[in-house]
């Protein structure tokens, strides 16, 4: 009997083959077994966060992009001249491709000599380099400087504020406009703590040639020296950028990045009652930043996260990996209760392509919502040769056997 049941399996498998039919198990939607204990990310706001006097206020993990802190992050606000990092934003650009040099000397119009609020103090009909000028926007938080730079290098300020708006549209802030480049008060110029930030990062990692200017601690021009506004530098925290602001009616304000142990941590606040206020709050945050939440690594792009089945493959196995570093931020007390488990439905039908998408990896904490990452094969699997296929067919539609 078994003899028959065999022959008969085998022109049936044969017959499937020959009809283009390859029967998939019917175990193919049983998932692996959970395996050891990793991580996962934080909900946008996590429990147990942290109160601020800052009417707005964003903290966020760079690396992750994970939201540690929200306080009106999507309110419009005057930025004040925390909108130099996009003037700075803009003329690092040009400098990038090639249609500006550090050294090249921009014309002080009367205007921008003229220019009220925070100077660099630029000397009428004098010319100055765009390292200077950069020092002067970017460390003493020259309106001046802003204005020379916009004339010299696209002919009005008008012209050079178009530059910033398309620029801020296509890196991504969602709800900023500008309408000067010094961040002088003007209805139509705004952004928000969210937009920020994303300049910030934007910044930090599009042009690290030049992020070096954000952390100079002062600047002498025309005899006179100034100190960088970023309370922060001044701390010994790992601060390395980027800038402060302040008029009457936004209060003082500051964006910064700090870095401890490869971690970068962004911080924008808004709406603070003085300078002090400022100082204080920003290394409060900061502190609890790093304190509460840290950064894991899970998996590193490349690394065999599991091996998965395969079904009519010239290989009865797969290797399964992420094709990016998988990197997390987490609540410090939340770690040791983290797993995950890798999810797809198996066996992989071959043939398999390194690179294709197979299932994800789903990280899970208790009261934190999951996280998952696409899991992708490692390896490429051709398929059996057509008797191999005839026969594993005839195999699984007798014993159930796979292969």
């Amino acid at each position: 009997m078994r003899m028959v049941l065999r022959v008969v399996a085998f022109f049936t498998a044969a017959a499937l083959f020959a009809a283009g039919i390859d029967v998939q198990p019917a175990t193919a939607a049983v998932k692996p077994k959970p395996k050891a204990a990793v991580a996962v990310a934080p909900p946008a706001n996590p429990a147990g966060g942290i109160e601020t006097q800052a009417r707005h206020a964003l903290i966020l993990e760079a690396e992750t992009g994970v939201v540690l802190l929200d306080k009106n992050a999507d309110e419009r606000i005057p930025p004040a001249s925390m909108s130099k990092v996009m003037t700075a934003y803009i003329v690092f650009g040009l400098l990038k491709e090639g249609r500006a040099k550090l050294t090249d000397e921009l014309p002080v119009s009367e205007r921008a000599w003229r220019l009220q609020g925070s100077k660099m103090f630029v000397p009428i009909g004098g010319r100055i380099s765009i390292d200077d000028l950069l020092k002067g926007v970017i460390i003493q938080s020259g309106n001046d400087a802003c204005l020379v730079l916009a004339e010299g290098l696209a002919g009005s300020e008008e012209a050079f504020v178009e530059l910033m708006n398309q620029k801020a549209n296509q890196i991504g802030l969602k709800d900023s406009h500008f309408a000067n480049v010094s961040g002088l008060p003007d209805p139509d110029h705004w952004m928000t703590a969210r937009d920020l930030a994303t300049l910030a990062i934007h910044t930090i990692k599009d042009f690290p040639e030049y992020y070096h200017y954000y952390s100079e601690m002062d600047y002498e021009f025309n005899n006179i020296k100034q100190g960088n506004r970023n309370p922060l530098l001044y701390k010994n925290i790992g601060a390395d950028g980027l800038k402060t602001g302040h008029t009457e009616e936004s209060g003082y304000s500051l964006t910064a990045s700090v870095t401890r142990d490869n971690r970068r941590v962004i911080i924008v606040l808004n709406g603070l009652p003085t300078m002090k206020a400022r100082a204080q709050e920003s290394d409060r945050l900061i502190e609890w930043a790093f304190r509460e939440f840290n950064d894991y690594r899970l998996f590193a792009a490349g690394d065999k996260v599991d091996d998965g089945e395969v079904w009519l493959g010239a290989e009865p196995k797969v290797p399964l990996s992420v094709d990016k570093d998988f990197i997390v931020t987490l609540p410090r007390k939340a770690r040791r209760d983290m797993k995950v488990t890798v999810e797809y439905d198996r066996p992989i039908s071959a043939p398999i392509q390194k690179g294709d998408p197979v299932g994800k990896v789903v990280m899970t904490a208790p009261d934190l919502p999951s996280v998952e990452a696409p899991l992708v094969a490692a390896a490429s699997v051709e398929r059996m040769n057509p008797w191999g296929r005839v026969a594993t067919l005839a195999g699984y539609l007798v014993w159930g056997q796979r292969r």
